[in-house]
């Protein structure tokens, strides 16, 4: 069963959130797909991921890169999964229609925009009546992750 994790990010941004998240997938031998909500995000991801960590290397790729087969991240607004991920990263409020078809989700969403708490609710919501095995985490004062009920 699909595992979806909920990550409210408040002391954190999605470009400090979003590699230490990918590091993890990829120590364990995963792939994953970012989904994000607009090209010009998945530029600025695509960007961002070569440069957070001048001692780290986070491989990666998006269309304009190509080879999206051998790429362990693949970063894209559309709903696809090219790489062979079983691990799908949704941003922006990004929603697939093929959840289904991955191991975990993880729904990365900015905790201090009231629209993106109200929406993620609503993710929460559908996924939640679909039978999802759902879990919510929230930042603690360290940047950690700390799960709550």
């Amino acid at each position: 069963m699909t595992e979806v994790r909920f990550y409210h990010l408040q002391r954190r941004t999605l470009e400090q959130a979003l590699p230490k998240i990918l590091e993890k997938v990829l120590e364990r031998g995963w792939r994953a797909v970012v989904l994000a909500g607009s090209p010009e995000r998945v530029d600025t991801l695509n960007q961002h991921l070569w440069t957070f960590d001048a001692g780290s290397f986070l491989p990666h790729g998006a269309a304009r890169d190509g080879f999206a087969e051998q790429q362990p991240v693949w970063l894209t607004t559309e709903d696809e999964n090219p790489n062979g991920a079983t691990v799908l990263v949704t941003v922006d409020g990004s929603f697939s229609d093929h959840m289904d078809r991955f191991d975990l989700i993880c729904d990365l969403f900015d905790g201090n925009d009231p629209d993106a708490v109200t929406a993620a609710r609503d993710r929460w919501k559908s996924c939640k009546a679909a039978g999802f095995d759902l879990t919510y985490w929230q930042q603690n004062e360290r940047g950690g992750w700390d799960k709550r009920s």
